[in-house]
């Protein structure tokens, strides 16, 4: 049995989990609420409670998985992009843990996680898992992607934002509006009660799969600032409606390019992946969509959109396999491509 350990802490999330021949034993997240004063992440609060949490975390992920940490194969880590901070206690946890075992350490690119959370079995039975090649929607707070996914190991990225991300615009459009943070997941709750036609938005015009989600930004800061200017409680009366009708706006987005790169190559296996892959109305989109065009879709549980480790792990199942692993001399990256 090949049973691996995984760290994840690129950002404001310490999560460990065990996954054994990929099957999830654990998955175990510690959230850090203390950002949400400062209306975002605060890198240099956000690795010193890494450090808090990492090995209670571990530990947990190691109980309720049932297994002794002399029964690991592997300890699979985030090596980047991330927050430098936040990954460095992730991968200085993993060398410690990796010698003090004598084990071997798999480094793990964040953004082929997300893509391959999807090959996570919930038992021995689990067989829902993408066929390859399929298209993986990869949208978050800080990636906005089409991937093409050849294999466990072959990844190419048709088309991506060349600005802000989806996730980015969904909580700057909600900072705008007052609204809490992380925004994005208000907007989706509000949104549910409102009129997704009652207002338009910009969308933007660019060739090919590649995405851009700025100019919506603007058109939406300014349409709030003249409607302001007439009823200064304009957004307190149409909060429900302005959410709905900016989700919709970028969900359209999302799924126009998407579309259009399954029709020209060709693919109807299509997965979702990201933090953004938990909104409601994406999910509902591809469900059309699905039904529409006769895709095979895939999309993650809900403990799989955020970062975790569970995803983590197992990719590093995979590369453990393949005999990829990595040395003690090895240093995060906050900034790299899938």
């Amino acid at each position: 049995m090949v049973t691996i350990l995984g760290i994840e802490s690129s950002c404001d999330d310490t999560s460990a989990a065990v996954i054994s021949d990929g099957v999830v034993r654990s998955n175990v997240v510690a959230s850090q609420l203390v950002h949400e004063r400062y209306g975002g992440v605060v890198p240099e609060l956000a690795s010193r409670a890494h450090q808090q949490n990492i090995i209670p975390v571990v530990h947990d992920a190691l109980k309720q998985a049932g297994i002794a940490k002399e029964d690991l194969s592997a300890i699979a880590f985030t090596r980047g992009p991330g927050l430098m901070g936040s990954l460095l206690v992730g991968t200085s946890f993993a060398k410690g843990f990796s010698s003090a075992l004598d084990v071997p350490m798999i480094e793990v690119n964040h953004l082929q996680a997300h893509v391959l959370a999807h090959f996570i079995k919930a038992d021995e039975n689990d067989c829902e898992q993408p066929k390859f090649p399929f298209l993986c929607l990869l949208v978050s707070g800080g990636n906005s992607q089409i991937v093409l996914v050849k294999s466990f190991r072959e990844m190419e990225i048709v088309g991506q934002t060349i600005d802000d991300a989806a996730g980015e615009a969904f909580d700057k459009c909600a900072k705008v509006m007052g609204l809490a943070y992380p925004g994005g997941v208000v907007v989706d709750r509000l949104a549910k009660s409102g009129d997704a036609e009652r207002f338009k938005f910009s969308k933007p015009h660019l060739p090919g799969y590649d995405y851009s989600f700025s100019g919506l930004k603007t058109s939406f800061l300014y349409f709030l600032r003249d409607e302001l200017k007439n009823d200064a409680d304009f957004i307190g009366k149409n909060r429900e409606d302005l959410c709905a009708s900016l989700q919709k706006t970028i969900v359209d987005i999302l799924m126009d390019k998407l579309y259009r790169a399954a029709k020209d190559l060709k693919i109807k296996e299509i997965a979702l992946a990201g933090g953004v892959s938990a909104n409601s109305g994406l999910r509902t989109a591809l469900q059309a969509y699905s039904e529409r065009y006769a895709w095979k879709i895939h999309i993650p549980k809900l403990a799989y959109t955020t970062d975790n480790a569970a995803m983590v792990a197992i990719t590093g199942y995979y590369k453990y396999l393949d005999g990829e692993f990595c040395g003690k001399e090895v240093m995060p990256y906050a900034r790299v491509g899938i």
